[in-house]
């Protein structure tokens, strides 16, 4: 019997706690159950309303704390060590709290938005940590539409992939942030995950056709890396990442079809950025100093920006920023986070032709021509659509981001 046919709320009297695994429990093994997992909503907030579209009970050390009706809320807030949980009836102190619906098929309300299972919330580090605690196949409910976006019928294989590819990479990173209280987080650091609010039927749909199945390679999960746009083809680990390892299944795929690309449907799939010498110079300032440590007294003037080498994905894996007094070398990992856009974020993607207009030996304008969105590695979610509209099934959009990976049956 799996969790969510389990009972993992215990209820004492008008209250309930959950019986979540520890962080330390190991992942779940084939043929196991399926577990629950904790995902970090809030971490650190100065404030937090929990309210419910119907009636909820709180509990605290296993007891009964209190309850509030549909058209009651509790608000918390810290106090030293202590969670404040303010409410009609008045103000109590808690160490922590956990939250449920007491009516079937409703949800424990955060700070509007809508979550199955149990709402946790604690002190960590002088601000309020809440954190939803549900059964995995639940949450991935939660995930697909997220990462996804609405998708028709005739994309339903890329929702079924993409459902495939967050149950990996769930199980896979149990107990990553174990030290704050939880295992994932919310979002994009993890994966985007929206709550009750965010599933769809389609979403339900790819997650209960699945339901169990990851990507495995030599009987061990995988590391199921996952972006939006790859712009013609993925990329090598070490195009994008610092730490990340070359494996089997990790290495550039063309994404390259009879008459284009699959990801071409992509609105990210070529782009082009520009900043004038002023705002560049005001950009590597700040980026180069943080990113790379060296002084930002180094950065007086901008001789030239020109990209050096490509990786084997036609990425570009090193650029050389000309200063004064030399050249400053920035390297794949750091070229999206050094060479943000005029409105301050990181740039698209690596896949770039880079131009300079100089005058009088400084850049006055430069140009990228960019495709793709995102580090490259990994499953293109918008050549999954593109495969999925050509017919293809989940498993082939897999096996052909992920060579060598194969799906399996978890539990």
């Amino acid at each position: 019997m799996t969790s969510a046919g389990r009972t993992c709320l215990v209820l004492i009297g008008l209250a309930a706690t959950a019986c979540a695994r520890p962080p330390s429990e190991p992942v779940v093994q084939p043929g196991g159950e399926q577990p629950d997992i904790r995902i970090g909503l809030d971490v650190g907030a100065s404030e937090v309303v929990i309210t419910g579209d119907g009636p909820i009970a709180a509990s605290a050390a296993g007891r009964p704390a209190f309850r509030i009706g549909r058209d009651d809320a509790v608000t918390l807030r810290v106090d030293g060590r202590a969670l404040l949980a303010r409410r009609a009836a008045g103000t109590e102190r808690f160490e922590r709290l956990s939250f449920v619906s007491l009516a079937p098929d409703h949800a424990v309300m955060v700070d509007g938005r809508p979550y199955r299972g149990v709402i946790e919330a604690f002190v960590i580090e002088g601000g309020v940590t809440v954190v939803n605690v549900l059964a995995l196949e639940a949450y991935l409910a939660g995930v697909v539409n997220v990462e996804m976006g609405r998708r028709t019928a005739r994309e339903r294989a890329a929702l079924e992939a993409q459902a495939i590819v967050a149950r990996t990479y769930a199980l896979k990173n149990m107990g990553k942030s174990a030290g704050a209280g939880f295992d994932l987080r919310a979002g994009v650091s993890d994966q985007a995950y929206g709550g009750q609010a965010r599933e769809t039927d389609d979403g339900v749909a790819a997650v209960r056709a699945t339901a169990g199945q990851v990507l495995v390679y030599d009987g061990d999960l995988i590391a199921p890396f996952y972006h939006s746009t790859c712009g013609g083809a993925t990329a090598a680990p070490e195009e994008a990442f610092q730490s990340v390892r070359s494996t089997p299944y990790l290495r550039p795929v063309s994404d390259r079809h009879r008459d284009g690309f699959y990801c071409d449907i992509s609105p990210r799939f070529q782009w082009t950025v520009e900043w004038d010498g002023e705002a560049l110079l005001r950009i590597l300032r700040r980026t180069v100093p943080g990113r790379l440590g060296i002084e930002p007294s180094l950065l007086r003037t901008i001789r030239d920006v020109q990209q050096r080498r490509t990786g084997p994905s036609g990425r570009v894996t090193e650029m050389r920023i000309r200063v004064d007094d030399g050249d400053v070398p920035v390297f794949g990992p750091d070229i999206r986070a050094v060479l943000r856009t005029p409105d301050d974020r990181m740039l698209g993607s690596t896949v770039v032709r880079i131009a300079t207009e100089r005058r009088d030996g400084v850049v006055a304008r430069l140009t990228v021509d960019g495709r793709g969105w995102g580090h490259g590695v990994g499953m293109c979610q918008w050549g999954a659509i593109g495969r999925a509209r050509a017919g293809q099934r989940a498993r082939d959009i897999l096996e052909a981001y992920f060579p060598g990976a194969r799906v399996a049956h978890w539990y």
